[in-house]
Parts: structure tokens; sequence; C-alpha cells
């Protein structure tokens, strides 16, 4: 055991190269003025102060999280029926089903989001829409594996033992199918969520400049204006929030899990 321990050494440099040494970085920017010399740092909150005074930086924020929140609501409403289907077909139809459901994200998601900007051109509709078109297209696929996930674990005998009991196909679905697959609901949220509130090239690509999200402007800071302190700052303001999303999805999925148990 202690030969194969040795294993993840590897492992753990790569994580503090490319993740820890990053975060670091990015605090360090964050809590410093711009232009700082290496032996000496002037710690500062200017640039949070800047973001919170300034109306337009946390119109991008709720901006954000309102797309985010929309595509979450629409991958749920077309994703969960979808998956519902797939978990009621037989098991080679499922497999198909599933199949053809991942084959796009064998695509580079930048390669799919071009070929939507090819498309929409075709189709006069707001930047806002093409958008949400391509958020949903994107994260679609997770929401539909999570639940599918869910249903798929059911036992079958729970849902015979509710028709025994004299429980109709409705009653059936929200007494038994509907909280056992909750988890599977709040995984896909998840998995949606996150990488949609903090998405930069699908709003860039789509919604062609016009539509901001707070992805594009860490994006814009940190490259086009060179501002890196501001960037980190509202990077870290993000990396915030996006902990205390993932603390409360935790939270979500643990319960129904102790609710099945109990």
């Amino acid at each position: 055991m202690k030969g194969f321990s040795r294993l993840v050494y590897p492992y753990i440099v790569w994580a503090a190269i490319m993740i820890i040494v990053p975060m670091i970085m990015i605090v360090l920017y964050a809590f410093t003025v711009r232009g700082n010399d290496v032996l000496t740092f002037q710690f500062t909150l200017e640039n949070f102060a800047r973001f919170f005074q300034d109306p337009i930086f946390p119109g991008v924020l709720w901006r954000s999280f309102k797309v985010a929140l929309i595509t979450t609501a629409i991958c749920i409403l077309v994703g969960y029926p979808c998956a519902y289907i797939f978990a009621k077909m037989k098991p080679n139809n499922q497999a198909i089903m599933v199949l053809l459901v991942t084959l796009p994200m064998w695509i580079n998601v930048l390669v799919r989001t071009y070929a939507w900007r090819g498309l929409l051109s075709y189709v006069d509709l707001s930047s806002e829409i093409r958008v949400y078109i391509g958020m949903v297209y994107n994260f679609l696929p997770f929401m539909i594996l999570q639940v599918y996930t869910a249903l798929s674990k059911i036992d079958p005998a729970l849902i015979t033992a509710a028709h025994d009991l004299g429980a109709n196909g409705r009653q059936t679905f929200l007494k038994v199918i509907l909280p056992l697959s909750l988890s599977g609901v709040v995984s896909g949220i998840t998995l949606v969520f996150l990488p949609a509130v903090s998405s930069f090239f699908i709003p860039k690509f789509l919604g062609g400049g016009q539509y901001l999200l707070i992805g594009n402007l860490i994006e814009n800071y940190f490259i086009q204006t060179g501002d890196w302190n501001f960037g980190s700052a509202i990077s870290l303001i993000m990396a915030i929030i996006i902990l205390i999303s993932m603390y409360v999805m935790r939270k979500l999925d643990r319960e129904p899990k102790e609710a099945e148990v109990n």
C-alpha cells in the first residue's frame, strides 16, 4: 500500500502548481494596488469597494445569476421529462438514448458554440435569446444524465408496492418517484448552475459582445485592460459566491438522502 500511495505525489504537485498557486496569486492581486513591486506590496480593499460602489458591476453580477437561474430552470423542465422517458424504456433503448445525449459532449464546447453561432446567424433573435439557447444546449445533458441516473436506481418494487396500496400513476410519481429522484435534480442543478453563472465564451460568441456577464467582465479586465488587481477581486467575489452555492447544494443533496434513510 505504501508503494501505491506514492502514485499520488505527482497529482499533489500538479494540484499545487495548477490550482493552489494560481488561487494564491488571485488573492494577492485582489488585495493589493496596481503596479506593486515584489518587495513593496500595498494592501487595499479598494478593488472590492470599486466593485460594489459602481452600479454597473453588481448589475452584471445579477444578470449572470438571472441567466444561470433561467438556464437551470429550463434544463429541469426539459431534462426531467426526457430522463423519465429514458428510464421507462427497455435497457437497450436506454443505452441508445444515453449515447445520443452524450454524443454532442464528445465535441469541444467551443466548436459546438461556434456551430450554433453559424446556425443562429440565419435567424432574427435577440442577443439574450441566443445566449439562452447556447446555455441550455451545452448544459442540458448534465441535467438529463444526473436525473436519469437517480431514476434508474429506484427499486421497481417500490412502484409496484405503491400501486398495490391503491396509488394511481400521479400519486405514485409525486409520492415515490419524485422524492427519490430529487438527489439527481440537485446534482443536475449543481452541474448546470455553477458553470452557467461563470460562463464567458457562450455570451461572447452568441451574444456578439452585447450581452455582458460576470465571466466576460473578468476576461476583459485580465486580457483587454490589463487590470489584474480588479479582475482578481471580481474573480474572488465570484469564487466565494460559487463556494456558498456549492455548500447550499450539498445541504439540499444531503436532505433527500437522510429522508430516504429515515
